[in-house]
């Protein structure tokens, strides 16, 4: 399989013992993606509505700012993803297709 990196080139930073612009940003992605998980479980186990809705906000609001960071992050080269490749999509895609097989019609 040929693993390929998909990523901008690489803003540099200081190298010293002190956080850099990098350090906080993946401090803060970090934070935003557990915020998102737990506001996430807090939606499933809601049982008053108003509460729901209340909690509902905050999380879209947390999931915008953890795309937000990780956009500003993937940019300056920061974050990098693997490129899959085309045999996996297409055999990742034959699974869950088939998988459709097995919903109830509506």
């Amino acid at each position: 399989m040929n693993q390929q990196k998909v990523q901008n080139p690489e803003t540099q930073v200081p190298k010293t013992p002190e956080m850099n612009d990098r350090d906080f940003l993946n401090d803060m992605l970090a934070t935003e993606k557990y915020m998102t998980q737990s506001y996430s479980i807090a939606l499933n186990e809601a049982s008053n509505q108003t509460f729901y809705q209340d909690l509902s906000a905050i999380f879209n609001e947390t999931q915008n700012m953890q795309r937000t960071l990780y956009n500003l992050m993937f940019k300056n080269g920061w974050y990098s993803i693997d490129k899959a490749d085309q045999n996996q999509i297409q055999q990742t895609r034959q699974q869950f297709s088939g998988y459709t097989n097995q919903l109830p019609v509506h």
